[in-house]
């Protein structure tokens, strides 16, 4: 469809034309400053309304919202544009032409406005029509429009100000022409009415995209629903309709086409759901404060006079009083009805509470409670636990979330929610159940330690039993045997040594080698199970391990001694560090830290190698931290692929 984008830009170069020339009009003085407020307000907001009307058009082609909106834009600057030139007319006269007959012909021109937004009605959101049944009511519309248009040019009563005293060009119509006239004007208002009738059957057969389109065309509804209101308020108050209903007007007038816009393009900007009831809360409470204010002073300002300031006071007073437990009441209430995903949301938190003070039920219970009051299955609850990699779930299992909306304990987050909700409704769920998160990631962090004790028991268990098994085969096929054999040539040499027929002097050379060799094995044997070389300081025995590499180790040892199983420890950690990154890491320096503090000693062991290091099961990093666990201390790794690896230690000093 070629035609709506061409009509939509025809009818578009309408606005900036009828606004050039009433802007001429305005710049020659030839209306009064009031007029040029009213041409101000309204041709900007007419303004908006057609640039709204041409954005559609352009980011969804082919379909009429679009161009009637447009067409409502173009309308209300030609009814703000006329009013200037009547007033010019009327200013100076003589100076402007001005044919009675155009007038009454262009008298009625103001319905146009509301059959442009009907059809927009009917036409919305989908550019079709609810049914092929309705195509009769649109027809209607523009024939109805064209009717009521002629038989206001034929019309008795006076023009409207500032023309009042312009005298009709035509004369009376017969008393049939009056009844047609009436008829039509009757089916006016029964077709504009069915146009908002439809929205109720088009959103009553709608799901999902269409039906939060519709919601947010509803805002719109409601502003206008709350305009009598305010201008009655006003009425009662200052005896005429002033600048508050003349704000309030302008911004019901902006809220259809701002509703449209954001149905269109944006329907799943906010949480609409949301948007109304706090709307509806919000129009309920101006509705509820207007009325509590306008009856306070009317009553007091009988005792006290018309315009006292007490009364005005006392009436403030009342609605701020009124306005706390107004809203809050109106808000649980409007949510019950028109956003039940967070009332049940935040009912079911409410009940998982009280079902776990009376031992009924687990905090770990809360992500299937909240997929059942959501009906929410895809709904995850997921924990920060330290230590974890990511969010884990109250089972411990890793959860893969991508994006969600974070849950916020005294600014901190301790875990994330996701899910098909929306994130309105997610942020209030988060808020109403960050009490519940916190102890089930509390209990998950106890769990996740619990079984890391289990499995480095286990690990210190099996490790103890392999290096038991090493030192009796090391025993057994080294030192033992030598013994053995040196025992064996003493015997031999004490049998022959009278008889002189064996080499005692060699048996005996023999006997000092084979002792030597088995001193020097358990030794070594020795040196596994506590270094001999701490003897001379945790510094001396790191330097006799890193003598021996082919990369450049640079050590900065603090000053003082560690105790012997915080030494012990550390040479360990930082040997099997400093070896893992010589074998594997492809790195050409290594740097080696230790501190020491009254709390804890410090170590911090980082290369610039390859990274990408992972303690696995049964390796050398992994048998480093069931050793620091042992002595209640922590090891941290950082290991980003091709950033190198550090490895921090904290061992702690009260043993």
């Amino acid at each position: 469809m070629w035609w709506p984008r061409w009509a939509t830009l025809g009818t578009f170069l309408l606005v900036p034309a009828l606004a050039v020339g009433s802007g001429w009009l305005l710049l020659t003085g030839a209306a009064g400053p009031h007029t040029v407020r009213n041409f101000a307000a309204l041709g900007t907001v007419s303004t908006a309304i057609a640039v709204l009307g041409l954005l559609i058009a352009r980011k969804v082609p082919g379909n009429l919202v679009g161009p009637l909106l447009t067409w409502v834009g173009a309308t209300a600057m030609y009814l703000a544009s006329r009013d200037v030139y009547y007033a010019a007319v009327v200013a100076e006269p003589g100076r402007l032409p001005l044919d009675s007959r155009v007038v009454a012909l262009l008298d009625e021109s103001g319905w146009w406005l509301f059959i442009a937004v009907a059809l927009m009605l009917l036409h919305f959101p989908d550019g079709q029509l609810p049914s092929p049944r309705w195509r009769v009511p649109a027809a209607l519309l523009v024939v109805c429009g064209v009717a009521q248009q002629g038989f206001g040019a034929v019309a008795t009563v006076p023009f409207l100000a500032p023309l009042q005293d312009l005298p009709r060009p035509f004369a009376p119509p017969p008393l049939a022409v009056r009844v047609l006239s009436e008829a039509v004007f009757v089916l006016l208002l029964a077709l504009l009415l069915a146009a908002a009738v439809s929205l109720v059957v088009r959103f009553r057969r709608s799901t999902g995209r269409v039906r939060a389109q519709l919601k947010w065309l509803s805002l719109a509804g409601l502003a206008v629903a709350v305009y009598p209101f305010v201008c009655l308020t006003e009425l009662l108050i200052a005896g005429k309709t002033g600048l508050v209903s003349t704000v309030f007007g302008i911004a019901t007038l902006i809220a259809l086409p701002t509703s449209v816009a954001v149905a269109m393009l944006r329907h799943d900007l906010y949480d609409v759901d949301r948007v109304i009831a706090d709307t509806v809360t919000y129009a309920i409470v101006v509705v509820g404060l207007l009325g509590t204010y306008a009856v306070t002073a009317l009553t007091l300002g009988l005792f006290l006079g018309k315009g006292s300031a007490t009364a005005a006071a006392v009436a403030t007073a009342a609605c701020a009083l009124v306005l706390s437990p107004l809203r809050v009441r109106l808000q649980r209430l409007v949510d019950r009805r028109l956003y039940p995903p967070r009332r049940a949301a935040l009912a079911a938190i409410e009940d998982l509470q009280r079902r776990i003070h009376t031992e009924q039920a687990d905090p770990e219970d809360l992500e299937k409670s909240l997929q059942t009051a959501l009906r929410d299955p895809a709904l995850r609850v997921g924990l920060l636990v330290p230590g974890a990699s990511g969010f884990i779930d109250a089972g411990g299992r890793p959860v893969g979330i991508e994006g969600g909306v974070p849950v916020m304990l005294g600014g901190v987050q301790i875990g994330l929610l996701a899910g098909a909700s929306g994130p309105a409704v997610l942020k209030a769920v988060a808020t109403g159940a960050a009490s519940l998160v916190e102890v089930s990631r509390l209990r998950a962090e106890l769990a996740r330690a619990l079984r890391d004790v289990e499995a480095s028991r286990a690990r210190l268990v099996q490790a103890g039993d392999q290096e038991r098994r090493r030192l009796e085969r090391d025993l057994h096929d080294g030192a033992q045997q030598r013994l053995v054999s040196l025992g064996m040539a003493l015997r031999l040499a004490q049998r022959h040594l009278a008889d002189g027929t064996v080499d005692v002097n060699g048996l005996l050379d023999q006997g000092v080698a084979e002792l030597s060799t088995a001193i020097a094995e358990l030794r070594q044997i020795a040196h596994g199970l506590r270094p001999t070389s701490l003897d001379d300081g945790l510094h001396a025995a790191l330097t006799a391990i890193t003598r021996t590499l082919p990369i450049p180790v640079r050590l900065d040892i603090g000053p003082g001694e560690l105790p012997e199983e915080l030494a012990t420890t550390a040479y360990f950690v930082t040997a099997e560090a400093v070896t893992n990154a010589a074998k594997y890491s492809r790195a050409t320096a290594i740097a080696v830290r230790v501190e020491q503090s009254a709390a804890d000693v410090r170590i911090r062991v980082e290369d610039d190698g390859c990274g990408g290091a992972e303690p696995r099961p049964g390796s050398g990093l992994s048998g480093l931290l069931d050793r620091v666990a042992a002595i209640g201390g922590s090891l941290s790794m950082h290991s980003p692929a091709g950033r190198g690896t550090t490895i921090e230690v904290v061992l702690p000093c009260g043993l």
